[in-house]
């Protein structure tokens, strides 16, 4: 039966297609293949949770990414386009629905803040005058990403069955963080707390993408959303360090110490919901405005070249050595990773058919650049495993600098290719996507099998 939401939709399709027609002259299969591309991106956006109004309103916007005729349309009915979205003949159920995520959102964040404090009635307290107790940093994610995955069950619409498998990865990470016998403070109880976010963050990304991990650009998306998530959720974060300054500033005019309930209440329940709002405003907000993640790339792109190039410039001007630390390994990865992330970004906001430009060449630098930065720091970390012998930590950062090293190298020989025509900038995006679940992979692996290789210490 068709609806009245489905005519609306049909109405400005045929307007976009007459326009077509008199603008450019087109018949026949010209148009058919133009509104054919139109109606695939309607269709995927619509099944991410858009409304008809909000998906045609994108689709025109990301044809005239591919085509200078729905630009000009666009541009055209912008104006019209705009009122149909925050004013649509069904605006009270849009109301309706809208509330009704927000009152599970709200209902989620509030779950995942009182999760924080569940262990204490089980005699695990969260005592501010101590330090953050074990327990705490193995579990920091299972006390919110099962909560965030739900989330997307919820809005995607996933079936039972689907869901089900989906708590199977947590259920496994709560078992595996809290079941072996680790040493106090040990290296391997450490990397069990770092690695077992990375293993459980494909668990949501697989929720997010509806299940359909391997079609439809789910990957892709799925790292636009992990960008803009992090972006969202330091702005939050620095939300919550004012709202922290003025509870302290508040109470000690009073003569009233806070410190107990801030380190004990307001902090960690407050970073524990802030991953569901963040999630929230991250989902309702991508595709119908422009993300922040791919902006922020174009800015940090050249001076992460810079810092990288001065960096191996330093070095062999002085002959100075990397410091193989565990704290100086975890920075050189994370600058790493940081660079992998830049270059996601940059190829998740770039049109895959246009030419190649003097951002591609910077980018194909950077990714050089950070490639030779984990040359050094693979050297160096195997010339202090020659040396001392093998440690969690080392054999952790050993796995981890050869997963970037290939994902590096096999991008930098991709982006080559693009700059010479001799390859499409769509291989160098499949790569990307497809070389994702390695890095989860890694992270399991070294959550269930390091400890006990490494006797729990």
């Amino acid at each position: 039966m068709t609806t009245f939401a489905d005519q609306a939709l049909e109405e400005q399709i045929a307007q976009w297609r007459a326009y077509v027609r008199r603008r450019q002259g087109l018949h026949g299969p010209d148009v058919e293949e133009l509104e054919g591309h139109l109606r695939d991106q309607l269709a995927a956006l619509t099944e991410a949770g858009l409304t008809g109004d909000e998906a045609f309103l994108v689709a025109v916007k990301r044809m005239g990414n591919l085509d200078a005729l729905s630009r000009e349309f666009a541009s055209e009915h912008s104006e019209r386009l705009w009122k149909q979205l925050v004013m649509a003949p069904d605006a009270d159920d849009q109301a309706n629905t809208s509330y009704s995520e927000m009152l599970v959102v709200l209902g989620l964040a509030v779950a995942a803040a009182l999760a924080v404090k569940v262990p204490a009635l089980f005699g695990i307290p969260l005592n501010p005058d101590d330090d953050l107790p074990r327990f705490y940093v193995r579990n920091a994610c299972l006390f919110v990403f099962p909560l965030l995955t739900f989330y997307f069950v919820w809005k995607r619409g996933l079936n039972f069955v689907s869901a089900l498998w989906l708590a199977l990865p947590f259920a496994a990470g709560a078992v595996f963080a809290n079941i072996y016998p680790f040493h106090t403070r040990g290296d391997t109880e450490f990397l069990t707390a770092l690695h077992l976010p990375i293993a459980l963050w494909l668990a949501v990304g697989f929720a997010y993408a509806r299940g359909r991990w391997f079609a439809d650009g789910g990957r892709m998306n799925f790292v636009r959303f992990s960008g803009e998530w992090v972006i969202y959720y330091v702005l939050i974060a620095l939300g919550g360090g004012v709202l922290t300054s003025f509870t302290f500033m508040m109470f000690r005019a009073i003569g009233m110490n806070p410190a107990w309930f801030v380190a004990a209440w307001l902090l960690p329940c407050g970073a524990a919901g802030a991953v569901i709002i963040g999630s929230w405003l991250v989902d309702a907000k991508q595709s119908v405005i422009e993300n922040m993640a791919p902006v922020l790339t174009r800015l940090f792109t050249p001076l992460f070249t810079v810092l990288l190039l001065a960096f191996l410039a330093t070095m062999a001007w002085t002959g100075s050595p990397i410091n193989v630390k565990r704290e100086v390994l975890i920075g050189f990865d994370l600058l790493l990773v940081l660079v992998v992330g830049l270059v996601l970004y940059a190829a998740s906001a770039r049109d895959p058919q246009a030419p190649p430009d003097f951002f591609d060449g910077l980018q194909l630098l950077l990714v050089v650049s950070a490639l030779v930065v984990d040359g050094v720091a693979l050297a160096a970390i195997a010339a202090r495993i020659s040396e001392f012998g093998f440690t969690p930590n080392r054999v952790a950062a050993l796995g981890e600098n050869l997963i970037l090293l290939i994902n590096l190298a096999w991008s930098a020989w991709l982006y080559a290719c693009f700059l010479r025509h001799r390859g499409s900038f769509a291989a160098l995006e499949r790569w990307q996507i497809a070389y994702l679940p390695v890095y989860s992979i890694w992270a399991a692996l070294v959550v269930i099998a390091f400890p006990p290789i490494f006797g729990y210490r």
